[in-house]
């Protein structure tokens, strides 16, 4: 990634509207969620000689086995999240930056954790250069969410659980959602969680997606 914020052309201009179509086209109807789409230029997050594949509604490789998801799944996760402005939004693997551009250009206030140093240091420097310096990164484990800046809002999950994190549900506020992958098999279920004002907890599932797997424990810094 590059200390300059790349040029964002008429062209990738146009392959953002055609690639925002292609996701209505499949259900996604919050409005705010595809305006976010067609603001955030995915091609950002990919190396110059990726741009072809950064357009197309596949997720891709973006190194220490981790990848940038596919744009439908990124729009159909922040849909089920129901962002307000303003909400404090937690999200857990940070990966390339884009999902946590979604939420900012949404207007929500992102905290986000990745736990490969090498992800956590390029992006974190990478979200000011492209017009997003009030995301705050962290390097850690997600299983743990962020007791110091709980509760939060809204959270999400960027890679598959094998079980719903406790401290997340702990971390949740009355009347906020997690939305998160959950299985230990290839084939996760796209799962949201409402916490009720009086502690209990709502869960509804929401279909298959394939997502790399949600590890514990911060990567070595070395």
């Amino acid at each position: 990634m590059t200390t300059v914020r790349p040029a964002d052309t008429y062209r990738h201009q146009g392959l953002r509207k055609l690639l925002v179509q292609k996701i209505k086209q499949k259900g996604i109807t919050d409005q705010q969620v595809l305006a976010a789409m067609e603001a955030v230029p995915r091609h950002y997050f990919f190396d110059s000689s990726f741009l072809e594949y950064a357009y197309e509604d596949k997720p891709f490789p973006i190194g220490a086995g981790q990848t940038i998801s596919q744009p439908y799944t990124v729009a159909f996760q922040t849909e089920l999240l129901s962002i307000r402005k303003n909400e404090k939004v937690l999200e857990i693997g940070t990966g390339s930056g884009y999902q946590a551009c979604i939420l900012a250009e949404m207007g929500a206030k992102v905290f986000t954790i990745e736990r490969q140093k090498t992800l956590f240091d390029r992006t974190s420097k990478f979200l000011s250069v492209v017009g997003y310096p009030t995301i705050k990164t962290f390097f850690g484990d997600g299983y743990k969410g962020l007791k110091a800046f709980a509760p939060f809002d809204k959270m999400i999950v960027t890679a598959a659980a094998p079980y719903i994190p406790d401290a997340l549900l702990e971390q949740l506020k009355p009347g906020g959602i997690l939305v998160i992958p959950v299985g230990a098999n290839d084939v996760q279920t796209m799962t949201t969680i409402t916490k009720n004002s009086d502690g209990t907890f709502e869960k509804k599932e929401f279909g298959a997606f394939r997502f790399v797997p949600m590890l514990e424990d911060k990567a070595k810094e070395t």
